[in-house]
């Protein structure tokens, strides 16, 4: 195979995580030749910068994959299932940070820190990115995986609002903004309710502004949401284990950017906390932050805007064998999304360059 630098098309670049997938783009290794910017119609002719130069959008047409080698998408689902195909069909190795094709099984679910093999593994020419929740976690608890054996997890998310697409954050603003001031909000019941801006209107089913809501994603039935679900699914898939017991609690709280989680994790067999931690310092894109006796925990507020997964308060949980519980924060636009469907389109693009 001749050696050359493959064509990169980024399918919604003017959406949240598009923006911020070029700003990546701008920092990595330069592995590309030409990057092709592709949104709606509307969107088309604009300007946008990446790699420090001006690059005019493209509308969204089958013929805006031609000559292409790789596409990242991030869009709606129902755009993904429309397009992705479309766009494998003209040539191009696509990596779609949707929904649509997570759970097939023709299709790799990838996280490079646990399975990058995967990538190879594409019969439809596509390859996933995994939700953002679930990404939070996974380098964290892949490299605990390969030395432990993974065999049960209890996951409590604390999901911000950008996850919800760039309505969340404009929301959340709103809020804070007509409770500015009031200091006597939420020592009465309902008083925040009747203050902020109409639920009906909240991409959310409640106030999230001096609250947090326990309900992420859509309803789909028995007491579950699909943000829940999605996290059992998931990580059932990415690390190998179909018959992983999984339970999770998904509840967005008033965080712009990045998700938080509470994991417990239980192993086939003992698993000393000094040697948990020797592992997980050592693995290259974890960050541990974790001497809670003088505050150093991490929370979204350290975390936001970086690429790596940062872990705390690791412990031995008291009552359980062989389980830990440690605090993880990940940027959800970066590690959680953008960042990571960059890194799957490295991988593929070193076969144009093997």
């Amino acid at each position: 195979m001749s050696e050359r630098k493959p064509t990169l098309a980024v399918v919604g670049a003017t959406g949240a995580v598009g923006t911020v997938m070029l700003d990546i783009l701008s920092g990595r290794p330069d592995v590309w030749g030409e990057i092709r910017l592709i949104a709606s119609a509307r969107s088309a002719g604009k300007l946008l910068r990446v790699r420090g130069e001006d690059v005019a959008v493209v509308a969204l047409t089958p013929e805006a994959f031609d000559g292409v080698d790789v596409a990242m998408f991030d869009v709606p689902d129902e755009v993904s299932a429309e397009w992705a195909p479309v766009a494998a069909s003209r040539g191009a190795v696509v990596v779609d940070n949707s929904g649509a094709f997570r759970m097939d099984p023709d299709v790799p679910l990838v996280v490079p820190e646990c399975n990058p093999e995967q990538v190879a593994a594409r019969p439809k020419g596509i390859i996933s990115n995994p939700n953002c929740t679930t990404l939070s976690m996974m380098a964290a608890l892949g490299a605990l995986h390969r030395v432990y054996g993974l065999t049960e997890l209890v996951v409590a998310s604390y999901q911000a609002v950008s996850g919800a697409g760039v309505v969340g954050p404009e929301r959340l603003y709103d809020e804070i903004e007509a409770i500015a001031g009031n200091r006597t909000l939420g020592t009465v019941a309902g008083d925040v309710r009747k203050t902020v801006p109409d639920v009906v209107d909240s991409p959310f089913p409640a106030p999230l502004a001096l609250n947090v809501v326990p309900a992420a994603g859509s309803y789909k039935g028995d007491g579950w949401f699909s943000e829940e679900l999605k996290v059992r699914n998931e990580s059932r898939k990415i690390l190998g284990i179909p018959d992983l017991k999984v339970s999770a609690t998904c509840v967005r709280v008033p965080v712009v950017t990045t998700h938080s989680l509470a994991v417990h994790a239980t192993f086939a067999g003992p698993v000393t906390l000094a040697d948990a931690r020797a592992v997980l310092e050592a693995a290259p894109t974890v960050v541990v932050l974790d001497d809670p006796e003088n505050g150093v925990f991490p929370t979204p507020a350290d975390v936001v805007g970086t690429d790596p997964t940062y872990v705390g308060r690791i412990r031995q949980a008291l009552d359980f064998p062989n389980t830990l519980d440690m605090f993880v924060c990940g940027d959800n636009l970066r590690k959680g999304a953008a960042l990571n469907t960059a890194e799957i389109a490295e991988l593929v693009a070193k076969e144009f360059t093997s």
